[in-house]
Parts: structure tokens; C-alpha cells; sequence
């Protein structure tokens, strides 16, 4: 009687079908578009809003400010805050204790 051995050829193809699949389970999770860098790139994004929100806060309280103190509208309270802070000012009935 003969006894038969097992070819090599549908192993080898189990095992090279085996390191593909776990090569692009490993590209779609650690990959340059895997899981992961869509989650860093969402997390970079969600910061970037919240800054993008504050400066748009700032740009609003900016041209707030600059109206205020435009020729078609002046705000003498904000004018005279601003000429104190900025110049040194006293009014003469006031007194600077440093």
C-alpha cells in the first residue's frame, strides 16, 4: 500500500491568503486612512472648531469695539474708559492713589 502525503501547495496558499487578510486588517486599522487616523483626524478637527469658535467670538467683540468707537456712532463711556486705560487720564475732580 502507498501511503499518500499531503501536497504542500493548499497549505502554503491557506497561509498566504492568512498573512493578506492580516495585512489589510492591519492597513485599515493603523493605516494612513485606518481607524485610527480618522480618530485623531475627527479629535484635530473637533479642536480646531472650538478655536475657530473663540476667534469668531473675538472678531465679534473686535468689530463690536470698533463700531462703538466710529464716527457714525461713539460711545462716550467706552471712549472714556479707553482714553484712561490707554493715555493715563484723570478726570480733574479725581485722585490717583498708586
Amino acid at each position: 500500500m502507498l501511503k499518500r502525503t499531503p501536497s504542500l501547495g493548499p497549505a502554503l496558499y491557506l497561509v498566504g491568503m492568512l498573512l493578506i487578510g492580516l495585512y489589510f486588517t492591519f492597513a485599515a486599522v493603523q493605516g494612513d486612512y485606518g481607524v485610527f487616523r480618522r480618530a485623531e483626524v475627527e479629535a484635530e478637527a473637533r479642536g480646531l472648531e472650538k478655536e475657530l469658535a473663540g476667534l469668531r467670538e473675538e472678531v465679534a467683540r473686535m468689530e463690536n469695539l470698533t463700531r462703538r468707537l466710529s464716527d457714525k456712532y461713539l460711545d462716550l463711556d467706552l471712549l472714556d474708559a479707553r482714553a484712561r486705560e490707554v493715555l493715563g487720564m484723570i478726570r480733574a475732580d479725581e485722585i490717583v492713589i498708586r
